[in-house]
């Protein structure tokens, strides 16, 4: 169970208090790293790992001044140092600072998804082995297929959040990277060790190469991925929309007492979480392509990429977080009527067998083309007349001539389709 705290969690992680307190921490890794090329001693360096400080107030006051946000941050915490001041932000530019920071803010983002991502797996699993048998219509263009169950339906979307685990973990190793090399990525100013044994402190890995900034690339790969699983979460918000539908009525979220489904209408219960994600859904990609843009950046680094990251980091982040969670308490709930979904099986009274029927006079020597129109016919004649399928077969002196009354009973059986389902289970959830 997701607890409060963890829901939480990302909300504190953008935050400006955060923020400052993840720069202190890259600004003292850089002061413990120039100990060791003896620009610093370890005794100038416990003094400013003691001394630093910051208010936030303080420095939001002094950026006022200043317009410029690490600027305002080193004055307002040099100003705590005393002599060893001098030596705070030493070497350094701004963007080793953000960068560095944004890599380990990223990160921690992507481990509270992930832990988002492992609740919803347990419950798409738990959901899945408990409807593993349940037979329903499946459903081509919207229309009635062939049967299969819905621990089906389940066992895809667990296979395909999955890979979203797997694309996040791969996002989240891009992006836990840092770089300490100055105004243009040269080293200028300090050496590249400076830059490694910052990283290796930070639990990062040093970019290998960089100019002002990371390049943007591996943040795009973060923030499309991002998209992606929130597709992923639409994805299964719109089935359970299709599927909450009065004239379908399989499933529907829950419905708590005193709860309303419309101001004007008493007897409405509406998917209203499952829209609410799906509308969540269209912002998070749209903040993959603004990542996207973010990749084309003037010559060592301008700034047209800060601005939109201020917005997309904390926001794309905080709605997936939001996303899975919600996602996970509404399939929890979920109401799920095995008898409707065997009601609207046999809706079209044995249309659904036609591919079969179809395959068993290809077998007895008919060709696809002849067995194709017979089954066509017969089938379009059923819908029009509102026919048993079956019944309708037997009748006709065509079938007969090939089939005995054995051979179209057997036809009709749902449980042959899904005879594949222990094997199926066995791939997804091995």
């Amino acid at each position: 169970m997701i607890s409060r705290y963890q829901r939480e969690r990302m909300t504190v992680l953008w935050s400006d208090q955060k923020k400052y307190e993840t720069w202190l921490q890259v600004e003292l890794a850089i002061c413990h790293a120039l100990v060791r090329q003896k620009i610093l001693s370890p005794h100038q360096f416990q003094a400013i790992k003691k001394k630093a400080c910051f208010k936030a107030q303080d420095i939001l006051a002094e950026e006022k001044k200043s317009k410029h946000d690490v600027a305002a941050f080193v004055t307002v915490v040099s100003k705590k140092l005393g002599e060893e001041g001098r030596f705070f932000h030493y070497g350094v530019t701004s963007s080793d600072i953000l960068d560095t920071s944004f890599g380990l803010l990223l990160k921690e983002a992507c481990e509270i998804l992930l832990k988002d991502i492992k609740e919803l797996l347990h419950v798409l699993k738990s959901l899945a082995f408990k409807h593993k048998k349940t037979l329903m219509v499946g459903r081509s263009h919207g229309i009635h297929a062939e049967p299969t169950t819905f621990g089906l339906k389940c066992a895809l979307w667990f296979a395909e959040m999955k890979r979203n685990e797997v694309r996040l973990l791969d996002a989240k190793s891009l992006i836990s990277v840092g770089k300490i090399s100055g105004a243009v990525g040269t080293y200028a100013h300090l050496p590249s060790q400076v830059e490694k044994d910052v990283c290796e402190e930070l639990g990062l890995e040093p970019e290998s190469i960089a100019t002002q900034v990371i390049q943007r690339d591996r943040h795009a790969q973060v923030f499309t991925t991002l998209a992606i699983l929130a597709s992923s979460i639409e994805k299964v918000a719109v089935e359970i929309r299709h599927l909450q539908r009065t004239e379908v009525a399989e499933l529907s979220e829950s419905f708590s007492k005193g709860q309303k489904g419309s101001s004007s209408m008493p007897h409405k219960k509406n998917p209203i979480l499952s829209e609410n994600l799906s509308g969540l859904a269209r912002l998070v990609r749209s903040y993959a392509q603004a990542s996207l843009e973010n990749i084309a950046l003037w010559h060592e680094r301008d700034i047209s990429h800060s601005s939109v990251e201020r917005v997309i980091a904390p926001d794309a982040t905080s709605l997936v977080d939001f996303m899975l969670v919600r996602l996970s308490d509404l399939l929890k709930n979920l109401y799920v009527d095995p008898k409707k979904m065997l009601q609207n099986l046999n809706l079209t009274r044995g249309l659904i067998y036609s591919q079969k029927l179809l395959l068993v006079l290809i077998r007895k020597g008919l060709s696809r083309e002849k067995a194709y129109e017979v089954v066509q016919s017969l089938s379009l004649q059923a819908h029009q007349d509102q026919q048993n399928f079956q019944t309708l077969i037997s009748k006709s002196s065509e079938i007969r001539s090939h089939l005995s009354d054995k051979e179209i009973k057997n036809i009709f059986h749902p449980q042959s389709y899904v005879q594949e389902v222990e094997n199926t289970f066995k791939k997804v959830f091995s």
